[in-house]
Order: structure tokens, then sequence, then C-alpha cells
């Protein structure tokens, strides 16, 4: 696709076969400064663990780039075809030097659903053209610096919550970070225990081992043990000066044994360690149990605002798990054999980038 703009640009697709292409948006988005989401890197490491294709809209003019959008060609039996900016990230929209650019590129995304035939896109996060579907109030991310010590850091979370971390600490149990064959399984027992109880499809295990390999500088798990068993488990990104606990579990003793609180507090610690400043803890639904949590460790919710286009005559997608059509299945999802939901669970997530 080639599609000439009226200032003398172009948009087109981007070929992830082509290393160079690769490269050009991956020094545009660190030098824009855009979200870890907008990397080809994070686009193909979502290909690589769940077959859905990478994709993505650049805007040139005279050879330099100036505005990108990431996508994912996101395929499901269960869900139906639908383009995400960008797959299983929290942001990921649409970046661009001008107003102009960006317009390009949502129109450009537009013919990209319906020539493919999706049934429409979602942009996570930046500007959102005129007349698409905008929420803000269904995600909300929680963010906040990171202190200058390990006693203030333990400070600057909230008493009640403090407590709870204090009582972990008591407990001696053994923490450990690495990025090996022993780390991915411990975190994966740990995570898909975890969605299992929440009712929720587990990622492919093979998801996290592209994370791990895409990222090899900037990622890596955190994990609690008692004894040789893991109770809780965060793999984490560090991106901008921020580490990202991404994604993160904990079995059903975790919470008696305080893992979890332990878990983040001990990755404030390492973070700050690294030379990371700010800990962002991430996007949860509003209203939801995680909801509650971040804020009960003093983190302010910040709303994230999500636009949608549907293509004329398709179906919204709808993978919202506290929509009422759904509730049913999550509670017989939670009652299945940890076993049987790690089989069945990955061949389901796969559609919900």
């Amino acid at each position: 696709m080639n599609a000439p703009l009226k200032a003398g640009d172009v948009v087109r697709a981007v070929d992830f076969g082509d290393a160079a292409d690769v490269r050009r948006i991956e020094t545009y988005v660190a030098e824009t400064g855009a979200s870890l989401f907008h990397r080809p890197a994070w686009l193909q490491a979502v290909e690589a663990g769940t077959s859905q294709r990478a994709a993505g809209l650049v805007a040139e003019r005279l050879g330099v780039v100036t505005g990108w959008l990431p996508l994912t060609e996101v395929r499901s039996i269960l869900f139906g075809k639908a383009l995400v900016s960008s797959g299983f990230g929290v942001g990921g929209g649409i970046i661009a030097d001008s107003d102009a650019a960006a317009a390009a590129l949502a129109e450009a995304a537009q013919a990209y659903v319906l020539r493919g035939r999706f049934s429409g896109i979602e942009l996570r996060d930046g500007p959102i053209p005129a007349g698409w579907q905008m929420r803000s109030d269904k995600h909300c991310n929680f963010e906040r610096p990171l202190c200058a010590d390990d006693e203030a850091e333990l400070l600057a979370i909230p008493k009640r919550a403090r407590a709870e971390v204090r009582k972990g600490l008591g407990l001696g149990h053994r923490v450990t970070t690495g990025r090996d064959r022993r780390d991915l399984a411990a975190h994966y027992a740990c995570y898909s225990a975890s969605v299992r109880n929440l009712g929720t499809p587990v990622f492919p295990r093979v998801l996290f081992k592209a994370m791990l390999e895409a990222f090899p500088g900037q990622s890596d798990i955190i994990t609690v043990w008692q004894g040789e068993t893991p109770l809780a488990s965060v793999l984490s990104f560090y991106h901008k000066g921020a580490v990202m606990p991404f994604w993160g579990g904990g079995v059903f003793e975790a919470r008696a044994a305080r893992a979890n609180e332990l878990a983040y507090y001990k990755l404030m610690l390492h973070a700050r360690h690294m030379g990371m400043t700010t800990f962002d803890f991430g996007r949860s639904k509003t209203g939801s149990g995680p909801y509650a949590f971040k804020k009960n460790w003093g983190f302010e919710p910040q709303p994230l605002t999500y636009g949608v286009w549907t293509a004329p005559g398709a179906r919204k997608r709808n993978i919202d798990p506290t929509d009422a059509t759904f509730s049913r299945k999550i509670e017989l999802w939670k009652k299945l054999p940890l076993p049987v939901a790690n089989a069945l669970g990955p061949w389901i997530a796969r559609g919900l980038a």
C-alpha cells in the first residue's frame, strides 16, 4: 500500500522482513520517546508468542519517518478479526510529527480494516480521530517515582499495605531475579494459577519466552520462593527509566505468605539499583480488584483513553471480562483443574490481544 498525502508525505505498510525498515522504525520510536508497545520488537514478540501477525503503517516524507502506527492483526474463532494498536500492550496508538500525518495514518488504518475484512481497529492511547468512539472510563494506569533508598521506599507505601510487606519480609522467603529456564517455569506456574483463579485463560508460555528474548537487557523475572516452591512471580520490562511489572501472579498460598506484596517491594528496590526512577504499576480495569490493590499501595489512577473504529456493518469486538455475557464463563473457568485450564487457555488467550 502506498497512499499519497496532500503535504507530499506517503503512508505505507512496514515490511517486517526488511531489517533496515524495522531499524528505521525502532529509531523513530526511540527519538520520539514513545512507549515500549510502539517498538517493532514488541509486535514481533507478540507474533512469535501467539501467531498474531505483526503489522504497521508508517508515514514518510522524502524518506524521513513522520509517523508510525503499530498494529497486531488479531484473528480468533471466538472473538473475530480485528486490528489492535498495540497487541497485548497498555498503549501503542498513533505517534506522528503533525496532525496531518496522524490523520493520514488513521485514514490508512481504516482502509486496512476494510481491505482485510477486519471488524475494526482499537487505538490504545495517542490521538483519537474525530468520529471514532472514545472511552476513558474503562482502564487506568498507575505510576509514581521511586524513592531514594530502601527505607524510604517502604515508608512510601501506605500504612496498611506497608504492614503486609513487613510481614512478608519477616517470613524469610527467598527472592530471586533472573531470566533463565527455571525463572520462566516458576513464573508460568504462579501466573497460570493466578489467572485461572480469576477465571481468565492463560497466555501461551511461549509468549513470555519470546518477550524475554526480544528484550534481553530490558526484562527479567522476580520470584518469591518458599523452599523450592514458587509462591509469586512477576515478569517486568524496563523502558525510559521506568520498571513495568507486566505479568505477575501468585499461587493460592501466596496470599497468606504475603508473597505478592514482597515481590513488588523487592522489585522496587531492584529497579532502583538498575537506575530506574519510576515504578509503572501498569493498567487495571476501573473498579477491579487489581485497581483497588494499586490504590492501596498509594498509586493514583490515571485514566487511559482508547479509541475504536468499527467497520460499517461489522459487530464490535468484545473481550471485556466485566461484560455480563462473560460472567458465567468466568465462573466455570475458575473451577477447571489447573492442567486443563493451562491446556485450553493459550488457544483462547491468543485472541485477547
